[in-house]
């Protein structure tokens, strides 16, 4: 008999096998027994299930689906009801629950005792005609009714489970959404009430030098309250200390005539400060000094010719130095500890060309961050044992000074058209964000006080002629500006320059004509590269130029610039950095990093499709083509000077030119004439910007006693008799200091930052 359970109003009172259950109380009557063993709500519920199709199956999910009906129970609840049955069952003569509930493995459970519905003592009275129709009543359910209705459970039970999912994975959704997203716009905090002008918008930081001096290579102390740097007045340095309070500096210490003291230091514990001194004869030398600025005393000696680098040790008991060079040079990055003088090299993988610079510990002490070939260079970072060299920026960038924020995150000053801006890095995603700091470089963060202090240069440049040689006549300024004019670069002939500026609010290449000003005209639509310079083809009707499309890819174009024509050409190198006319008229020189990071001079033969390689030189930075000599001029990454190589790059006719100039740091401030005439541009202790004959008769011109040369180009007349450079014509250069701003949220996976790494 099926039972509709649904419809059971007329009693309560169900037989099952010997036992008689009292549905209101939840009682289990046993024959000749006293004890009374009451069920639960739900074993009353599963025993129901049961009763409707005894000595049928009745399945987990069917038994979920009516006693559970909007809930997600385990199997354990199920189990539990079944337990309780089958020890309230157990009282019988028969003794054993499971003789009336019979387990099917891995389906569900079958009622093996008959059942029916007994009367109730209060329904006695009903009349016969009743309860003929109530009987006909459970008669009418059929087996197949009580299946649709069990499948109607079971759908809305998965119905309602696929709502919850949907509903938490909406939940998840949005959380993500709501804290990843942008902050809101800040409402303008120079106009108020939308007429009513308050003042200049705050910048995020401020300045706390303002003085006619340059104030360069600050230092922040460990607990954010004093900065030393360097002041240079008159071709000379002297380091100072103050507050980052607007407060006056004072001198650290008293400089000996003739000296320069430059990079100072920090100590982990604040007590004292390491700096270099370049002495007269061009030696130098590592000093530490305490902070009160007694205490002197040298740690080693150096050579003053080209990039010296250091950092303290986290014991403050040590040195970190990058490479070196000159009489003490020394590959990679080695420890100098200060009590026994005795120097310790940091073993890791480098490759032959490679410059390691500005090596630092990380505030836990456990990782050591670098800049690998800084002129061209990215950022590194290995384990302090020298383990686990990686690569974090693939910019092949002109890195400007770097520090760390904690031990996850760096900040460092990188060259970007015509000035330096910040940018800070996470180590772990790799992931750059511009800091919205403009004309900013030599970041030092405190390892505890949380300010971020830095070098901000304003640097205005022009453009001149300035003839060479015993001609006395007066610099000419070229093409007069308010802004940064750079590069420039003259015809074959002598009529056309070409440079880069800013002067119309965005960097870009401009042309004109030498005789003509009014013929000065803007090649719209490339971004050239501030670093590298341009070359003119021997007719002077084009000009290579390397530039930087809307993705920041690098590539090289060939411009037609009287016509304001470009091209960008299918060099098939991964990234190309500098290219100029070779030999013959199909012939390209290339300067490219590979897939390895190394950097290759590469000649090609463009008539052909792709480009031929001809030929290889590995490890140059920069390279000029001197048509007059017949022979390509280069500079090295690993070390200074200026070597030769026949057009074709064969390996048996590589020659120095040169042992020492141009420097490592000044490798493109050189520049070949028409006539084969090799000159070379640098700094002296008594001429800002002085000019050198490095392939010939080694004559010396001071071009500006106190105007500095913007450092990233020049050339020279086809005939020799004059240079065309970039001066710079103001330098307010000072100290910031801000407080480092909040990391943005970090992603993992598309996850907002609570998920951690």
């Amino acid at each position: 008999m099926a039972l509709n359970l649904t419809e059971k109003s007329s009693s309560d009172r169900l037989r099952v096998g010997e036992c008689l259950v009292v549905l209101s109380s939840r009682e289990v009557h046993l024959p000749g027994t006293r004890k009374t063993p009451r069920l639960t709500p739900k074993s009353v519920g599963v025993l129901l299930a049961l009763a409707r199709r005894p000595g049928q199956v009745v399945t987990r999910e069917e038994l979920f689906a009516d006693v559970w009906p909007d809930t997600m129970p385990t199997n354990d609840v199920l189990t539990q009801a079944v337990t309780q049955l089958r020890k309230a069952f157990a009282f019988t003569e028969a003794g054993e629950g499971t003789s009336y509930i019979e387990t099917i493995a891995k389906t569900g459970y079958r009622l093996l005792a008959p059942v029916a519905w007994e009367s109730s003592p209060e329904l006695a009275a009903v009349d016969a005609p009743a309860a003929a129709g109530l009987a006909a009543v459970h008669a009418s359910v059929t087996p197949e009714q009580d299946a649709t209705r069990g499948r109607h459970r079971r759908l809305r039970r998965h119905v309602l489970m696929l709502i919850g999912i949907v509903l938490l994975l909406s939940t998840v959704v949005m959380g993500w959404l709501l804290w990843g997203r942008a902050a809101p716009v800040p409402q303008d905090a120079t106009v108020a009430d939308g007429n009513r002008v308050l003042g200049s918008p705050a910048r995020p930081y401020r300045l706390i030098t303002a003085t006619e001096d340059a104030e360069v290579n600050p230092s922040l102390s460990p607990d954010g309250a004093l900065v030393v740097f360097a002041r240079e007045r008159d071709n000379s340095s002297s380091l100072w200390i103050q507050s980052v309070g607007n407060a006056t500096a004072t001198p650290l210490l008293v400089t000996p005539a003739g000296a320069t003291d430059r990079f100072p230091v920090w100590s982990p514990d604040g007590r004292s400060i390491a700096f270099a001194r370049f002495l007269p004869q061009g030696d130098c030398e590592v000093l530490v000094v305490s902070a009160t600025g007694t205490g002197l005393r040298r740690v080693t000696r150096c050579d003053g010719t080209d990039m010296l680098s250091f950092d303290w040790a986290p014991d403050g008991g040590s040195l970190l130095f990058g490479s070196m060079t000159g009489r003490y040079a020394s590959r990679g990055i080695r420890s100098l500890n200060l009590a026994s003088g005795r120097w310790s090299s940091l073993q890791y993988t480098m490759g032959a060309d490679d410059f390691d610079y500005a090596p630092s510990y990380s505030a836990d002490g456990r990782k050591i961050g670098f800049v690998r070939n800084p002129q061209v260079g990215d950022m590194w970072m290995m384990d302090a044992d020298g383990s686990n060299a990686q690569r974090l920026t693939n910019d092949a960038a002109e890195i400007r000074g770097w520090s760390w924020l904690g031990s996850d995150e760096m900040v460092f000053g990188r060259r970007i058209d015509s000035e330096s801006r910040l940018y800070r890095l996470d180590v772990a995603t790799r992931m750059l964000r511009d800091m919205g700091i403009d004309n900013a470089q030599s970041p030092s963060v405190s390892r505890g006080g949380g300010n971020l202090v830095f070098m901000r240069s304003q640097f205005q440049s022009g453009l001149f002629r300035i003839p060479l040689g015993a001609s006395r006549a007066p610099p000419q300024r070229l093409f007069a500006s308010s802004a940064r004019d750079g590069q420039p670069i003259v015809s074959p002939d002598g009529t056309q320059l070409a440079f880069t500026s800013d002067r119309s609010g965005a960097f870009a290449l401009w042309w004109a004509r030498l005789n003509e000003p009014a013929s000065l005209q803007l090649i719209e639509g490339m971004r050239p590269e501030a670093r590298q310079p341009m070359d003119w083809a021997a007719d002077g009707r084009h000009l290579l130029v390397t530039g930087r499309d809307a993705d920041g890819a690098p590539g090289i174009y060939e411009v037609a610039p009287e016509e304001g024509h470009w091209v960008k050409l299918a060099v098939p190198v991964r990234e190309p950095l500098q290219a100029v006319y070779g030999a013959a008229a199909d012939n390209l020189l290339v300067v490219e990093r590979g897939d390895d990071e190394r950097m290759a001079l590469t000649l090609f033969d463009r008539s052909q499709q792709p480009w031929k390689r001809l030929a290889s030189l590995e490890g140059v930075s920069q390279v000029r083509y001197d048509r007059a000599g017949q022979r390509i001029l280069f500079t090295r990454l690993a070390n200074g000077g200026l070597w030769q190589v026949a057009p074709d790059l064969a390996a048996g006719s590589i020659k120095p030119v040169h042992a020492e100039l141009p420097s490592r740091w000044r490798y493109r401030t050189w520049a070949v004439a028409a006539n084969g005439a090799v000159e070379y541009q640098d700094i002296s202790r008594d001429c800002s910007s002085r000019l050198t004959a490095i392939a010939g008769d080694g004559t010396s011109q001071c071009l500006d006693p106190t105007r500095f040369s913007a450092g990233n180009g020049l050339s020279l007349a086809p005939d020799g008799s004059a240079v065309f450079i970039a001066l710079g014509l103001t330098d307010s250069t000072d100290i910031g200091i801000m407080r480092v701003p909040h990391r943005a949220p970090r992603r993992v996976m598309g996850l907002a930052k609570w998920l951690s790494p």
